[in-house]
């Protein structure tokens, strides 16, 4: 068995997979680095086919027809052979530096008596154009030692776990049922979310290790496309919100940062909602607001009565100015160019 299986959703990915592909070869035969070529159209099924030949053993390509990011990933679990998962998107990158100190972390724990569930690690915002690059860091984590969601302190506004910061258990994500919706961008955050419940042991190692690439104007963080794709972020955001009932997730620290998830990826639909500015979108944006409302009543009153959830509500267009400042926030959390 590997180690750890590296899956790269690769869509007309011809131009900057490469560099990807690159970063993680390093891992030698400890890894597996499954290409899911998503449908495309470019030369991304020869280039992933070239790396297999190259490195038989290390590189896998799939083919398959287009069904989007998430069933990209669906395909890297499906065929994943590492103890370890790990999501990588075809223009963002690994460190070198801690990619080896994780891969000697986790042969460790591996060997250990203690199921680990969660690895975290940090990630960097690669912003084009920016010199300073912002860092996600998890401060209220302990360090270099398995820890349970008793032990975690209570996360910021704005520190959050997102694909690029964590490694799962392969079977882990198996056995909670993962299964990503076809044709929907934004479904990360579904990745993240729905196995919470089942980590019970988690590591975090406070290196810089997920390079996430921002700049391309067709990325799916672009603020004009995620308005444009505004009816999946809100079917994302729906499936969170049907997902669990939050009341009844037992650990009271879990139960706090779902909330706090959940919060703020309302949030987001919410002001991309706004930001449209036109009427169409500000109608989905109250059908969004009933739809929590009539799903359940209380988790209604504890997102709307929050800072946050009052923030996006206030009404008027100097209500709707106030919301917008929130918008900083969010650009904190997913960088938007």
């Amino acid at each position: 068995m590997k180690l750890l299986t590296f899956a790269i959703p690769s869509y007309n990915s011809q131009d900057y997979m490469e560099h990807c592909i690159l970063s993680l070869l390093p891992g030698g035969d400890d890894v597996e680095i499954l290409i899911v070529d998503d449908g495309s159209k470019d030369r991304t099924a020869e280039i992933a086919d070239e790396y297999e030949r190259k490195y038989p053993g290390i590189v896998r390509a799939i083919h398959q027809e287009n069904g989007g990011h998430g069933e990209a990933v669906n395909a890297g679990i499906r065929n994943a052979t590492g103890l370890f998962f790990k999501v990588v998107d075809s223009d963002d990158w690994v460190d070198y530096e801690a990619y080896m100190k994780i891969l000697k972390k986790l042969r460790e724990l591996a060997g250990g008596d203690t199921v680990l569930d969660m690895f975290i690690a940090n990630y960097v915002y690669e912003k084009e154009g920016v010199r300073h690059k912002k860092i996600m860091r998890y401060s209220s984590l302990p360090q270099d030692k398995i820890f349970t969601w008793n032990e975690a302190g209570r996360f910021h506004k704005g520190q959050y776990i997102l694909m690029h910061s964590v490694i799962y258990r392969t079977q882990l994500l198996r056995e909670c049922g993962l299964e990503l919706p076809k044709h929907t961008f934004y479904v990360d955050n579904i990745y993240v979310y729905k196995p919470l419940p089942s980590v019970k042991h988690m590591y975090y190692m406070d290196v810089d290790f997920y390079r996430y690439f921002i700049g391309r104007d067709d990325q799916s963080v672009n603020e004009k496309v995620m308005i444009g794709r505004i009816d999946q972020q809100i079917k994302v955001n729906k499936v969170m919100i049907d997902e669990f009932d939050l009341w009844k997730i037992p650990n009271p620290k879990l139960r706090h940062y779902m909330f706090n998830y959940l919060e703020i990826i309302t949030v987001i639909s919410t002001i991309m909602l706004i930001r449209s500015g036109t009427e169409e979108n500000l109608e989905k944006k109250r059908e969004l607001w009933k739809y929590i409302k009539d799903h359940d009543i209380r988790l209604f009153h504890h997102l709307r009565n929050g800072i946050m959830g009052n923030a996006m509500n206030l009404p008027g267009r100097g209500g709707r100015k106030i919301s917008v400042a929130a918008y900083k926030l969010s650009q904190k959390i997913v960088g938007f160019n």
